[in-house]
């Protein structure tokens, strides 16, 4: 452009029609100044927000939201206030069920302590106490089970407290083909859910507790 405008100067036009050429070219140049934009660094681009994982995450049983139920295999301390031969210590059986003195057989699977209790207090007014008093407590949780891409796979005793990676070592640790990232949780009659292989994760009496085998 700059040289086309010097090669009409340099032929002689006349000043006025040398400045109406002026003219154009300076106009020409801002419509192509606007054209193009600015010169300077690119807009920068809003990056999407970082996946939080919380969209689809499986809440994580923690010791907030379990309310132990009992199972077979669980052992009870029942007492009974001022009834020492209506007290001592129980086990659930295979049935789900705790045999005790005077009243017999009574349901405890899938029980809280409270509701055992409560069952219990019910048994007892019928005919044989007034106003009794009962207080439970676990003595002896049952067993978990783990399995999969651990070193020994089995039925473990259940400690306080135990979460998935206590689990998982007191099972001998992984194997070399362990996915590490995640396990699987099968809790009472439920569905098998699946949870990230963390601390955070509680393993509870009674769970079965598969460790997957990783595919790369």
């Amino acid at each position: 452009m700059i040289q086309f405008f010097g090669q009409f100067l340099r032929k002689g036009f006349r000043p006025a029609r040398a400045g109406r050429l002026t003219a154009i070219f300076l106009a020409t140049l801002m419509v192509a100044a606007c054209a193009d934009g600015p010169r300077g660094n690119p807009p920068a681009v809003a990056s999407a927000p970082a996946a939080t994982g919380s969209e689809s995450a499986v809440p994580l049983p923690s010791d907030a939201d379990i309310d132990y139920r009992l199972g077979s295999g669980d052992k009870l301390r029942v007492i009974v206030f001022g009834e020492p031969n209506l007290s001592g210590e129980f086990d659930v059986s295979g049935s789900g069920k705790v045999a005790l003195p005077l009243i017999g057989q009574v349901d405890a699977a899938g029980l809280t302590v409270s509701q055992f209790e409560t069952a219990m207090i019910t048994k007892l007014m019928d005919g044989y106490l007034n106003s009794p008093r009962v207080s439970v407590e676990v003595m002896n949780y049952r067993p978990f089970y783990i399995y999969g891409e651990v070193g020994n796979p089995g039925q473990y005793p259940y400690t306080n407290g135990m979460t998935v990676l206590n689990a998982i070592a007191v099972a001998g640790g992984y194997t070399y083909r362990a996915n590490t990232n995640q396990i699987y949780i099968t809790r009472g009659e439920g569905a098998e859910q699946t949870y990230p292989a963390s601390q955070a994760v509680k393993v509870l009496p009674g769970d079965v507790v598969r460790v997957p085998e990783r595919f790369f």
